[in-house]
């Protein structure tokens, strides 16, 4: 790494942190530019962005600060570069966060208990007996279901605001042994009671909390009445597209569904 390229630099920390500069931006600069505490961290590349190189250091789980946090930007929730419509920002932030957190989870082999270190050449830990280990990715579904008029949309517990309730399509994990349509149909049924078909494929999205993959669908409504899987949902609803409630952000694949059946009134 010569010291007048410029590059992307992606310092990360705690759970889902990152150093932003002052334009709440990932810093794009040479490394002679980088504060003085920088400059010294051991980056590794893992990626392109525009023809630049990016560059990753992991602070770890314990570490919160790195100097004076005046000299270079706040440490920010990983979501400000989608909040702020940053999307490859965000991305790549993502994909950072994300071989950081395989690097901290596979410090030893799962087969043989010995440490793990980086391979050279690939994002990858093996140990001394040879075997490899490589980050984790997890299938999830996402899918807006459709009744005339009218979207299915559920308040999910885990972030759930009782004064500003966001609403939003329903998800899940893919389980073993199942396709991606038979998980659209289970998920919508165990979450709400309500049975789909025509399920159509429509945009996938790398989602780093934590290790996810998810794979956008639209479904229209076949059957049912609402019964919320109380676990997952604090509410659930058909809202009229012209009449929604909050929903999630740009830059989500969820608003990106959203907005296609806006779209197709």
């Amino acid at each position: 790494m010569e010291l007048t390229e410029r590059a992307h630099w992606f310092v990360l920390a705690g759970d889902h942190l990152i150093w932003l500069d002052e334009a709440d931006r990932v810093p794009h600069c040479t490394r002679q530019a980088l504060p003085l505490c920088w400059q010294a961290l051991a980056f590794e590349e893992f990626d392109l962005w525009e023809g630049a190189p990016c560059y990753l250091h992991d602070l770890g789980e314990g570490e919160s600060l790195l100097g004076d946090s005046s000299e270079f930007g706040e440490l920010s929730p990983l979501r400000q570069l989608m909040m702020a419509g940053d999307e490859e920002g965000f991305r790549l932030g993502g994909r950072a966060w994300q071989l950081a957190s395989f690097r901290r989870s596979h410090k030893f082999c799962g087969e043989c208990g010995a440490p793990m270190t980086p391979k050279t050449g690939e994002w990858a830990q093996g140990c001394h007996q040879g075997h490899m280990a490589y980050p984790r990715i997890s299938p999830c579904i996402i899918v807006a279901v459709r009744r005339g008029s009218q979207l299915l949309l559920g308040a999910h517990r885990r972030h759930y605001q009782a004064d500003d309730p966001m609403f939003t399509v329903l998800a899940g994990f893919v389980e073993a042994g199942e396709n991606l349509e038979q998980c659209v149909a289970r998920e919508v049924f165990e979450e709400s009671g309500i049975r789909v078909g025509n399920i159509r494929y429509v945009a996938s999205q790398p989602w780093p909390f934590p290790h996810s993959l998810m794979m956008g669908f639209t479904a229209e409504y076949q059957s049912g009445e609402i019964r919320l899987q109380e676990e997952e949902l604090v509410a659930a609803d058909f809202f009229e597209l012209d009449a929604l409630p909050r929903i999630p952000p740009h830059g989500t694949i969820a608003r990106r569904l959203i907005e296609l059946c806006r779209e197709t009134l």
